[in-house]
């Protein structure tokens, strides 16, 4: 799997893909299905298939003071795209550059001149082009004329409900890890580095690997069961672990500090330094203030025997 520059010329080998095209942030079963797609016919045309995705979020650029919403790191999204199939993700960095290119500039540009695409695939309520001035009949206009051929996809419903990101984030931010993982296909899940903390849960007898939030969502602030997943390069080989997690801002220890802790049930090793993905598996209660370390060690006690349930 390439990570690919969306400013750059495609390399020869590339050139003539099948291009998903989208944001894909989350990567759930709606865009599954549009990457499936440009899989499936570029291996039917023995083409490479290629995901192209934007960086930061279109949002993010347009209102840059909105709260924090990614579902997905381009890490992760590089990973689920190369599991579905493609030969390699284009980033297009979305800047002034990129939002003041009209749909006609950017099929020229990008599309043809760069990437050298043989055919697009999209969701059918795709948009592009300053002002969203193309959608999908637009694209496909444009296809025919430049000589590249576009698919669309329609919606993946669940439930009578079209699956769409702001779905899984509403479901996260309502404690719902099970509701979003049904539409993912997967648990929702934080990738960081384990950073050194204030030790407390080592002194505690629960010692946790503290990942800043960074761009991710929040998801609702209090317990959760986890499952946390270690590098497959580092000293501990991929071990997937059971654990309890605490994710929000630690109420009962000041000052507050906003972290993701979770703590690993029968594993002591360093994680410190490691890039770890840790999954929302259940919530199990809401965040609480204690009076005496010694409450706050026995909650811990019973949230870690709840979460064993949840993850058997």
């Amino acid at each position: 799997m390439e990570r690919l520059d969306g400013a750059a010329s495609v390399p020869a080998h590339l050139r003539g893909g099948i291009v998903a095209l989208g944001n894909f942030d989350g990567f759930h079963r709606g865009h599954q299905a549009v990457v499936g797609r440009a899989v499936t016919r570029a291996r039917a045309e023995g083409r490479p298939a290629i995901v192209a995705t934007f960086d930061p979020h279109p949002m993010r650029y347009f209102k840059p003071q909105t709260p924090p919403f990614r579902l997905t790191t381009l890490d992760q999204r590089q990973r689920l795209f190369a599991e579905a199939g493609a030969d390699a993700m284009l980033v297009f960095g979305f800047d002034a550059a990129l939002a003041g290119l009209p749909a006609r500039a950017f099929a020229e540009q990008r599309l043809v001149e760069l990437i050298g695409a043989g055919g697009v695939v999209t969701g059918a309520d795709f948009t592009f082009g300053k002002g969203r001035d193309g959608d999908v009949n637009v694209l496909r206009a444009l296809g025919e004329e430049l000589g590249f051929s576009v698919d669309t996809v329609a919606p993946v419903e669940d439930t009578g409900e079209v699956i769409s990101s702001s779905r899984i984030r509403e479901a996260l931010q309502a404690g719902k890890p099970r509701d979003a993982a049904a539409l993912l296909t997967r648990p929702f899940a934080i990738e960081g580095v384990v950073e050194p903390g204030a030790k407390l849960g080592r002194e505690l007898g629960y010692p946790t690997a503290n990942i800043q939030l960074g761009n991710y969502l929040r998801p609702r602030y209090g317990i959760y069961a986890v499952r946390g997943r270690l590098p497959a390069n580092g000293p501990f080989g991929g071990r997937i672990l059971d654990g309890a997690a605490n994710l929000g801002i630690r109420p009962s220890i000041e000052p507050p500090v906003e972290l993701l802790e979770p703590y690993f049930f029968d594993f002591s090793g360093d994680l410190y330094g490691q890039t770890i993905e840790v999954e929302l598996i259940e919530f199990l209660r809401d965040e609480a203030k204690f009076d005496s370390l010694d409450a706050l060690k026995a909650q811990i006690a019973a949230d870690c025997e709840a979460a064993k349930a949840a993850l058997a």
